[in-house]
């Protein structure tokens, strides 16, 4: 007996409407046009499926056509949603699949956990004393500085044994040799005179070579050979070629041999089982790190400061704080004092966390524990501080590490740079750059002279920042991407045009191959530029991508229909890096408007929300909508701000209801070029006599109450009636 459930689904359908042509018209860009569809859905079950008779058939497909499938309606979706990351040429489509997050380990809590390791390591095989050990070592040296190239030199020598190769003297010289290819050479040797059994200790020794030469392929091949000869792989084997393909980087390998362990029931040891931790950790596979970190535990593990470090390592690639502090918690529980190793893997996760008065507190346990910090620990610290625009501690931590004669690097000497870069300490900077000048080992390279012209280019000091460029072609210094990027976003904004056309010619001429940060610097530069100075930077854009600059001529002609505009600008979107979208969305409305082509401007606005190139754009609370611009530039502001007001002005045209207050922010960056977008704003909310003011309570805040609003529609309409 069948059962049949039938409803009736009331579903709204949105439909974007097309841009008309006609400009005396303005298209409606973000409106949306509803309509009203019912579809029924039936259920039936039954034991089979029941036959369709030839009318029915039709009556099915009619239906069909009447009720699109699921995917069918998802397709549009389609064509809104960007890839997270330009295709890259060299990758194969499953090498761009991400991977899924695992699942998690149940373990039944109504029984005792099994051991998972052993907690003693493998004990050695001991050597009795062999008289013959002197000639053996000479033997072994001869062997050593015998050519390793020269395979037959090797056998020739081979025959120069001064005594029988039995188990004991052939396993003496294996434990001797020192290159992997001269140990493999002798193992297999020693297996061709098939005077003794072959056991595990040969196998072992001639593995843990192959580590030291990172040989993974080599000691697989021999482990698969010890399975076929039915040869028992003890736990020093498995951690042998665990350890080797974590060295290479094999986790999937690692992981897969770790498993076969288990499956022999053999138990690993502390090492190895810190090695898996470390594996699953780098593959980003948190639950089985935690599952098996538990486990170990209720064997009565105690994970030593290493396995700590994996621990905080992990949880900070993932900026969990919750989980550096729950290592910080185990460690102190259990008694383990951290070493220098852990405290820099535990400062790099907070610094990823964004916690730097955490991290702050924990450089200064270090240093009250006697740890002396390296290199590694102030570079992190300093990368913290920089992040956090903490320039006091910044300079403080500076000042330090001089009185302390603490280690600095190129790295760490670096790290100050770019931090004083962010923060505008242009004073600072200088400072440091001369003391790298006066260092013996620690002379200003290709990033060093970059951060400077960081320094000077945010500063606008034009100068000093083509002085240093001319000072790193007298040194040989080559420019890279990033600093040509830092010299022409500089001489743009100082309108030195002739300048910029020759950095940028004498840039892509050394090989520098332009990424879409400098094209993007070069299609702000175009957004400002007027006569003939567009010419010359659109000349060098079409030499760094051709693509955007067809697009700006695109853009320019009248007859370019909305769809057509789309399906190009999908495209650069898709071929562009995720971090790069957004500046290049905001430099072509800079252009458009720049050259009064205002319907353009918000076609392209629109098309960057429906791309998710602005989210956050709109905010809506019970009390107060905003709409944030702070992300925007000054045209793309203007944009958005215009058709936020036109929005507005038809709701209280319709006389719907809108909040107690409305307010838009700018933000109030410390950045010296973060006023502009302020000013800016100011200055076009004043010229379209918006109801909207500045607050007195927070910067970069225009605020309007509802009684402004709907005043000002009604006055606007009313004054625009009687010029009518």
């Amino acid at each position: 007996m069948a059962a049949k459930l039938s409803a009736v689904l009331d579903v709204h359908q949105w439909n974007t409407p097309s841009y008309p042509t006609d400009k005396k018209q303005p298209p409606p860009y973000f409106t949306r046009i509803s309509t009203h569809k019912r579809f029924t859905i039936s259920c039936t079950s039954s034991k089979s499926p029941p036959k369709l008779s030839p009318n029915n058939k039709t009556e099915s497909s009619s239906r069909k056509r009447k009720n699109p499938s699921l995917s069918d309606q998802l397709k549009p979706l389609s064509t809104t949603i960007l890839a997270d990351q330009p295709p890259n040429p060299h990758q194969s489509p499953q090498q761009q699949k991400l991977l899924s997050k695992p699942k998690s380990i149940w373990v039944n809590p109504t029984k005792p956990k099994p051991s998972v390791l052993s907690l003693q390591r493998q004990k050695r095989s001991s050597y009795s004393y062999n008289p013959q050990i002197r000639d053996l070592k000479l033997f072994a040296k001869k062997l050593n500085d015998s050519d390793p190239l020269d395979e037959a030199a090797f056998q020739a020598i081979l025959a120069e044994i001064p005594h029988p190769p039995n188990r004991e003297n052939a396993l003496l010289v294996l434990n001797s040799l020192r290159s992997w290819e001269k140990t493999l050479l002798f193992f297999n040797w020693i297996r061709t005179l098939n005077l003794f059994p072959i056991e595990t200790i040969f196998y072992n020794v001639t593995m843990k070579s192959l580590r030291y030469g990172r040989q993974f392929q080599h000691i697989e091949n021999l482990a698969n050979e010890m399975i076929e000869n039915g040869v028992e792989l003890d736990n020093i084997t498995y951690s042998t070629i665990i350890t080797c393909a974590k060295r290479c980087n094999l986790f999937d390998k690692a992981v897969e041999w770790f498993e076969r362990m288990y499956r022999t029931g053999l138990m690993p040891d502390e090492v190895t089982y810190s090695a898996v931790l470390d594996v699953y950790a780098k593959l980003r596979k948190v639950e089985e790190v935690m599952s098996l970190y538990e486990r170990g535990r209720a064997s009565g593990w105690k994970p030593d400061a290493i396995a700590f470090a994996v621990l905080g390592k992990m949880f900070g690639e993932a900026g969990d704080y919750d989980g550096i502090r729950y290592v910080l918690e185990e460690m102190k529980s259990l008694g383990v004092q951290p070493n220098l190793v852990v405290y820099n893997t535990l400062l790099e996760a907070m610094g990823k966390a964004g916690k730097p008065g955490l991290a702050r507190s924990l450089f200064e346990e270090m240093v009250d524990s006697g740890i002396d910090p390296d290199e590694k620990t102030l570079t992190a610290l300093i990368k913290i501080y920089g992040k956090a625009r903490w320039a006091k501690d910044a300079l403080e931590l500076w000042d330090r590490m001089k009185s302390n004669g603490w280690p600095m690097d190129f790295i760490l000497y670096n790290s100050l740079l770019s931090m004083c870069a962010d923060l505008g300490l242009e004073e600072e900077a200088e400072g440091l750059f001369e003391n790298m000048k006066g260092s013996e080992y620690c002379k200003p390279d290709s990033w060093s002279y970059t951060a400077m012209l960081n320094i000077y280019g945010s500063g606008g000091n034009v100068d000093k920042a083509m002085k240093l460029f001319e000072e790193m072609s007298e040194n040989g210094v080559e420019l890279n991407v990033m600093g040509c990027t830092c010299l022409i976003q500089c001489l743009g904004r100082a309108k030195r045009i002739d300048d910029l056309v020759r950095v940028f010619q004498i840039s892509v001429d050394g090989g520098i191959k332009p990424d879409d940060r400098l094209c993007g610097c070069l299609l702000s530069v175009v957004s400002y530029c007027d006569g003939e100075d567009v010419n010359k930077v659109l000349a060098c854009l079409l030499r760094a991508n051709p693509t955007l600059v067809a697009f700006i001529k695109l853009l320019e002609k009248e007859e370019t229909h909305f769809e057509n505009v789309k399906e190009e600008f999908k495209g650069i979107l898709s071929n562009t890096a995720v971090d790069a979208r957004r500046p290049f969305c905001n430099c072509l409305i800079d252009i458009c408007r720049n050259r009064d082509l205002h319907e353009r401007a918000h076609e392209l606005l629109y098309m960057g929300t429906v791309y998710g190139l602005y989210p956050g754009l709109h905010t809506k609370a019970a009390e107060e909508w905003r709409l944030n611009v702070r992300s925007l530039s000054v045209g793309a502001a203007h944009t958005a701000f215009e058709e936020w007001l036109g929005t507005l002005t038809k709701m209280v045209q319709r006389q719907e209801a809108l909040p107690e207050l409305l307010s838009a922010s700018t933000g109030a960056g410390t950045h010296k070029y973060s006023q502009g977008l302020g000013n800016a704003f100011a200055s076009h909310v004043e010229k379209l006599a918006a109801p909207f003011r500045i607050s007195d309570n927070k910067a970069g805040l225009f605020v309007a109450t509802r009684e402004d609003v709907t005043s000002w529609v009604q006055s606007r309409a009313t004054s625009l009636a009687s010029t009518t």
